[in-house]
């Protein structure tokens, strides 16, 4: 369900937002470098200053390249950032990879943060993180992790969507503003296959290949020896023409059959197993 600030004009939500934020002691940022978390950590920093602090969840989850934009982009904004391993791959119920793997994910992060607390920030500073509200209506368990542990979500108390961070992004000269969404590498495993670190560095692997190729939004969804590559749909005219050589270097990733979706990409394409009829 959207919170009644939802229909609130922009200027309303910016403004919800701002209060919400500068009547916090201080924010502890679930910070991944994503369009979300960096909308929500310059909100924090504008409304708090020094009393900000971004975390980020260093894991094989995470891929290298992201987790070196998520420490330009706490450099660009001036904020304090603190880097933390997180061990999610050393829980059963994530390794195991069912439905509710995010909330493995999240409940790691937010008990890491816990127990690292005294180096990162005072204790009575707030976690908060960046669910937008067109999170509600999609499976994601790490709500729930969120909601057992404290951790606020300015930015659906504001009522602000994927639309309104962007245009608030872009407003305050942001560069993820129109940057593609991402989530971390797990995301592209088949709910019900184990997920281990080899399998992560495979994925990781494979979609640099894509990066490097130039391609904007892209998954390579994992399905055992097979690769299956989604990219935008405007983008796949250029991928079928490229797919030689595309496919030859994300075989050399560690796949014995590569695909590409002519779909092209959708957020959340394997929630589809979770809802499909059989």
């Amino acid at each position: 369900m959207l919170p009644p600030t939802a229909s609130l004009p922009f200027a309303d939500k910016v403004a919800r937002l701002r209060a919400d934020l500068a009547a916090l002691p201080g924010a502890v940022v679930a910070f991944s470098g994503g369009v979300d978390s960096t909308a929500l950590l310059h909100a924090c920093a504008a409304a708090l200053g020094d009393r900000t602090v971004a975390v980020t969840a260093d894991s094989p989850s995470l891929p290298r390249a992201e987790l070196a934009e998520a420490q330009a982009l706490a450099r660009e904004l001036g904020v304090r950032h603190v880097v933390v391993p997180t061990h999610e791959l050393e829980r059963p119920g994530y390794r195991a990879n069912a439905g509710d793997r995010c909330f493995h994910c999240k409940h790691e992060l937010f008990v890491t943060v816990a127990q690292r607390r005294g180096e990162i920030a005072p204790a009575d500073w707030i976690v908060v993180y960046g669910a937008i509200t067109d999170d509600l209506g999609d499976h994601r368990p790490g709500q729930r992790a969120a909601a057992e542990h404290g951790v606020l979500a300015p930015l659906v108390a504001a009522g602000m969507g994927k639309d309104d961070v962007r245009r608030y992004s872009r407003e305050h000269g942001l560069r993820t503003a129109d940057k593609p969404s991402f989530a971390c590498l797990s995301s592209r495993v088949p709910y019900g296959t184990p997920i281990d670190a080899a399998v992560l560095r495979r994925i990781e692997a494979a979609e640099q290949v894509l990066r490097e190729a130039g391609f904007r939004q892209f998954r390579v969804r994992h399905h055992d020896t097979l690769a299956r590559i989604e990219v935008a749909p405007d983008e796949l005219e250029r991928a079928f023409a490229q797919r030689t050589a595309l496919g030859e270097r994300i075989r050399r990733a560690g796949y014995l059959y590569v695909a590409l979706d002519v779909f092209g990409y959708r957020s959340g394409s394997l929630n589809e197993l979770l809802t499909r009829n059989p």
